[in-house]
């Protein structure tokens, strides 16, 4: 990835990967989050979202059908709203301010669509230089001379996207 080191592997635990989105998204971007949760889920990757619908709930509902676990740390201070995928529903009292516990705790961050906040996460996500932010469709963000910003990774679909964090080799087979 120009400009930005490649991820590191955790130190313990299983990989985690943020996948940020709009909570209303179109039917496309909830095909592209729900086959990457069930990607991420695949790898044995602990999905991290904002755990309310759209996007969010695309992508915990696909990594909860491949038997993944998911996180959803959401806005308010209780579980009111949370998706009924979510493994662990972490209420934070922080509003739109659980971008950043969403970001930091990933070890990559991967963009669906676009609303503004998750072009907040994704500004956040770029602030962490050696996270990888690997996008699909949204925001096109450029910098201060009009060209498009280092270090976001442009992906066409859920299966670039997941490997473009560079995080996973290929997909563990499925089925006997």
């Amino acid at each position: 990835m120009p400009g930005r080191s490649p991820a590191p592997r955790p130190a313990q635990g299983p990989v985690q990967v943020a996948v940020c989105g709009p909570g209303e998204c179109t039917e496309r971007e909830r095909g592209h989050a729900r086959e990457t949760g069930r990607l991420l889920a695949r790898h044995g990757a602990v999905v991290i979202c904002g755990g309310h619908g759209g996007v969010m709930a695309a992508a915990a509902a696909g990594a909860r059908a491949a038997g993944g676990i998911v996180v959803g740390v959401l806005p308010g201070p209780d579980r009111t709203g949370a998706g009924p995928d979510l493994t662990v529903a972490l209420p934070t009292g922080l509003g739109q301010a659980r971008n950043n516990v969403i970001v930091n705790a990933a070890d990559a961050v991967i963009v669906i669509g676009g609303s503004w906040g998750t072009l907040s996460e994704l500004a956040l996500a770029m602030r962490r230089a050696a996270v990888p932010v690997v996008q699909i469709g949204g925001w096109r963000v450029h910098d201060q001379s009009g060209r498009p910003a280092r270090g976001i990774v442009h992906a066409a679909g859920a299966a670039e996207a997941v490997a473009a964090t560079g995080l996973f080799g290929p997909p563990p087979p499925t089925g006997p």
